[in-house]
């Protein structure tokens, strides 16, 4: 099978897909010949994505998924284009600095909703479609949700929270033949951190601290973590489920001295 039939007549389905490791994996699946669903809630964003997606044009829906009806929306108009669904990519995140003496519960629940809630309710309603097509979902988590890191909390508890929900419903539908797993990037040099709070100069001196924080020296790109969900999302990774896999330079196996 060539690379670029990989995916040929998979219906994949992505969040958060109107920009960074989203806009990169979709263009990385169009390559190889998937059916895409994208969502984001700037259509303006989707649409430039879209335009550098090769093969047929992906299928958009611009949708809020912090609310309810959104999500029901996302999965209702997937079935209603496609018919099915193959492959689910759990994206959509967002970030915002404060320890536990800046935080507040306004944070912590606009944290969660995104990264968690949505994530719970989107795959609860997609999974009996990829039971049929025998698919699988990879989530995208973080190195936060690894390792401990000041001025993060809310943030880090919902990457951990993902990865543990990745292990769970790995293990709810092992024997229904639908694996489950998630990629955990470290700083890869996307908006997220600036849309999170950071000025140019603090995210340039955050980019210039990877010399350090990474093993490998540098912070990492959208198209390589894009790779690794693409082959974990693939037949070519048939035996892994439950999978917490670091996309990170070596940042999870950092131990400061």
């Amino acid at each position: 099978m060539s690379e670029k039939m990989k995916f040929s007549g998979k219906v994949v389905l992505i969040t958060g897909a109107s920009s960074g490791i989203g806009a990169a994996t979709a263009i990385h699946f169009s390559k190889l010949g998937a059916d895409l669903v994208l969502t984001g809630r700037n259509k303006e964003n989707l649409l430039l994505v879209a335009d550098q997606c090769v093969g047929p044009k992906p299928f958009l829906i611009q949708t809020d998924i912090t609310k309810e009806t959104g999500v029901k929306d996302i999965i209702y108009n997937t079935i209603d284009h496609f018919g099915k669904l193959d492959i689910l990519i759990n994206n959509a995140g967002i970030i915002e600095s404060g320890g536990i003496e800046e935080t507040s519960l306004e944070q912590y629940d606009r944290i969660f909703t995104v990264n968690v809630r949505s994530m719970y309710q989107l795959t609860m309603l997609a999974v009996p479609h990829i039971i049929k097509t025998q698919g699988n979902i990879v989530n995208v988590s973080s190195v936060t949700g690894m390792r401990a890191f000041p001025n993060l909390l809310s943030y880090c508890m919902s990457k951990a929270a993902v990865n543990q929900f990745t292990e769970c419903v790995a293990l709810d539908l092992a024997s229904k033949g639908v694996r489950v797993n998630a990629v955990n990037p470290g700083v890869i040099v996307t908006q997220l951190h600036k849309r999170g709070g950071m000025t140019e100069e603090q995210y340039q001196e955050f980019l210039n601290s990877c010399k350090k924080s990474h093993a490998l020296g540098r912070p990492g790109t959208v198209d390589e973590v894009a790779k690794a969900i693409t082959f974990i999302a693939s037949d070519d990774a048939t035996f892994m489920t439950g999978n917490i896999v670091p996309v990170d330079g070596g940042k999870h196996s950092m131990c400061p001295r």
